[in-house]
């Protein structure tokens, strides 16, 4: 029989009502930390909430460092995750099934930059062909891990956080410089205004 013996505030490091990454979740919200008897057994457990996806775990403490759960990215990795998106995408000549496979990889590792380059390197401008249905869902999966932390970590509304990670990419090589856009009859405007519908 398992039953709840104590609450406490703090273990590891981490704290009760902060939010975190877990890689296969993305970010989420510990609500508290849980002491447990299991068959005479005590066991520390973090109550971990993902809003979003209505979903609540309950992670052992001494398997944190297992799973790869960490602390949101601070200001300055973000900052670097946002210039990531604004590099030229890279893409390897081998099959789909086996980028796709690499792509879901990233996503997963909780790797903050590792998940910005796939956001990069599956982005489409609109003077760019279609994704196919298996790259849009695998770019917006990566895309909503991304701007869940960074709404975490700069206080922003998600949408807001879409907007912020759109501009960046914006300013990436695939759709030139931007001054040029700018003065080539507004075409950087009516790119931007175009992704940002898309996002609405």
């Amino acid at each position: 029989m398992t039953t709840a013996a104590k609450k406490t505030s703090n273990r590891h490091g981490y704290k009760a009502g902060e939010h975190i990454v877990y890689p296969a979740h993305g970010v989420g919200q510990i609500v508290s930390i849980e002491e447990q008897e299991i068959a005479g057994h005590k066991l520390e457990l973090f109550v971990i909430t993902f809003a979003k996806d209505k979903m609540t775990l309950r992670v052992p403490v001494t398997k944190i460092t297992n799973v790869g759960m960490r602390k949101l990215a601070e200001t300055d990795l973000m900052e670097k995750a946002l210039t990531t998106l604004t590099g030229r995408a890279r893409v390897k000549r081998t099959m789909w099934s086996r980028r796709a496979q690499e792509y879901e990889a990233k996503i997963n590792s909780g790797d903050l930059i590792a998940i910005a380059e796939v956001v990069r390197d599956l982005h489409r401008a609109d003077t760019q062909p279609e994704q196919s249905y298996s790259e849009r869902q695998l770019y917006e999966a990566a895309l909503d891990r991304m701007a869940r932390e960074l709404a975490a970590v700069e206080n922003l509304r998600d949408q807001e956080a879409v907007k912020k990670i759109e501009a960046a990419l914006a300013k990436g090589p695939k759709r030139g410089a931007r001054a040029a856009d700018d003065e080539a009859e507004g075409e950087g405007e009516a790119e931007a205004s175009g992704d940002e519908a898309e996002a609405a």
